[in-house]
């Protein structure tokens, strides 16, 4: 069995890829590095390039020349008939976007679109796996009521989280929730029109010690990448109140894997670590410094991002009643502790 992996050296791809070898797959994997242009020299992608050729040898075969913007490219790859597709590459900051809108359109919604038509001809029947966001709803999870307590906001109408059919029109998406909407509704629409198995994953926050995180990308791993460096965060907005939830990028291969397993077509599913996995930023670093031993240094900036959420963990019911032997498997305390270990290691 085949695996088309984009953006295979990213923090979710690179979970993918090591966790489907495991299970029989052979790796193609696409990756350009375009975080360390995104982000800088210390967001590339290349220590976790060289871990997976060690891991899994000849199992990963690596295409560091080739952009998903690429139809040409990207049909010639698709013709070698993969069985599953996983499509993790993109331009993921909703910061950075505004600066080069161009691009971050390019990327994630005209990259998909190459995808899915290049699938629709040479492999239609191959379950196609989207790594969208819940940045498609904008900041619509802000209109429901919320209460603030002392070191969090929580949701008051459904103590579940956020479901699938919150609103996503008018609305403040950030131009990167823009793109993205458009190549989610083009991964379901591919699916409805041309009867194609394919999802869409709304992701909160992924995680995990393989992460890069950078300031505007990347939350737990820049936070504890921060503490252990005794560098200054920078909260914005909402007391640091601002709740998200997180989860382990093996979780979500994990579900991949049993999507290929059981698929469906145009299917749409929040996924995150529910409330159980949920923090606010004051929580995240009472959270790091249990782990560390290290004071937090922050400061305070009044104004929060545009298009915000206050408060946001996924409602699970959904996936979970549609796929039950799928669960969030790393609870939160688990993830700090690894992330931790890593970035302590990497001093």
């Amino acid at each position: 069995m085949k695996a088309l992996i984009t953006g295979s050296c990213g923090l979710v791809g690179s979970a993918c890829a090591v966790y489907l070898a495991k299970h029989g797959f052979d790796i193609i994997g696409i990756d350009n590095d375009q975080r360390a242009r995104f982000f800088g020299p210390s967001a590339t992608t290349n220590p976790t390039l060289k871990r997976l050729h060690a891991e899994l040898g000849h199992h990963y075969e690596h295409w560091s020349d080739v952009s998903i913007a690429s139809r040409g490219s990207i049909r010639a790859l698709m013709a070698s008939r993969p069985d599953l597709i996983v499509h993790c590459a993109a331009q993921p900051s909703h910061d950075l976007a505004a600066k080069i809108p161009f691009e971050d359109f390019e990327t994630n919604a005209v990259g998909t679109l190459n995808l899915l038509e290049a699938a629709r001809q040479y492999c239609p029947e191959a379950p196609f796996a989207f790594m969208s966001t819940n940045k498609v709803y904008g900041d619509r999870p802000n209109v429901y009521a919320t209460v603030e307590l002392d070191k969090r906001y929580e949701l008051v109408v459904d103590c579940m989280g956020m479901w699938e059919h919150c609103d996503i029109d008018q609305t403040m998406h950030s131009i990167f929730g823009c793109s993205k909407l458009a190549a989610d509704i083009l991964v379901q629409e591919y699916g409805r029109y041309f009867g194609m198995p394919t999802v869409c994953l709304r992701a909160g926050c992924l995680t995990g010690p393989q992460h890069a995180g950078v300031e505007l990308h990347g939350f737990l791993s820049y936070l504890i990448d921060c503490n252990v460096k005794e560098r200054e965060y920078k909260i914005y907005g909402y007391k640091g109140k601002q709740v998200r939830d997180n989860l382990h990028a093996e979780d979500v291969a994990r579900f991949v894997l049993e999507f290929f397993r059981k698929p469906k077509t145009a299917a749409v599913y929040n996924i995150g670590g529910g409330k159980p996995n949920s923090c606010s930023i004051l929580e995240a670093f009472e959270m790091a410094e249990a782990v560390t031993g290290k004071r937090m240094k922050w400061i305070y900036i009044d104004e929060p991002r545009i298009g915000d959420h206050i408060c946001y963990y996924s409602d699970l019911r959904k996936i979970k009643a549609d796929y039950p032997d799928w669960s969030v498997t790393h609870d939160l305390p688990s993830i700090f502790r690894e992330i931790a270990e890593a970035k302590c290691a990497a001093l």
